[in-house]
């Protein structure tokens, strides 16, 4: 069910500040950036490492569990949360809530036609664990599997691990 990490993300009050900062830390400017109304970023995107990760910088006010925040609620966890790529985001958030996790935020699009969904639910042992789907996690499995010659690698080989999660 977990593919690969897709996507960090931070929360930060000053997101302008954060993506200095991360910027100076990386050597690179973000290469995605989503305004607010004041024109101010409320999202920015780097691409990290050496199977170009995505770390995104996210206006605070935005963090699940935040006050003001959609469906938030009072002592909700917050800070980082991970992505895990998944083919099925409605199938993998259903299983793990069956499996005693708790839904911390409903399955979000990410830019009307965009394909990027995120979700997130709470363990049994109070760790946020982020889950989406995300087409660029799937364009750099294709591009990696095609470097060393096998292009259907990139949905093989995949070993049923539902037992395992």
């Amino acid at each position: 069910m977990l593919r690969g990490l897709a996507t960090i993300s931070f929360f930060a009050d000053d997101v302008e500040a954060a993506g200095d900062w991360y910027a100076g830390l990386l050597g690179a400017r973000p290469y995605f950036r989503v305004p607010g109304p004041d024109g101010r970023a409320v999202y920015l995107e780097f691409r990290v490492g050496d199977h170009q990760h995505e770390l995104g910088l996210i206006d605070a006010r935005f963090r699940p569990g935040a006050a003001g925040a959609a469906g938030a609620a009072a002592g909700e966890p917050g800070g980082a949360v991970a992505y895990w790529h998944v083919d099925d985001l409605e199938g993998a958030v259903a299983r793990l809530v069956s499996m005693g996790a708790r839904v911390h935020e409903e399955i979000t699009e990410r830019g009307e036609g965009t394909g990027f969904a995120t979700a997130s639910v709470v363990d049994p042992f109070g760790n946020v664990l982020g889950v989406m789907t995300n087409p660029h996690y799937l364009r750099m499995l294709t591009a990696a599997t095609a470097e060393v010659g096998s292009p259907s690698a990139a949905r093989e080989p995949r070993r049923d691990l539902s037992h395992v999660i």
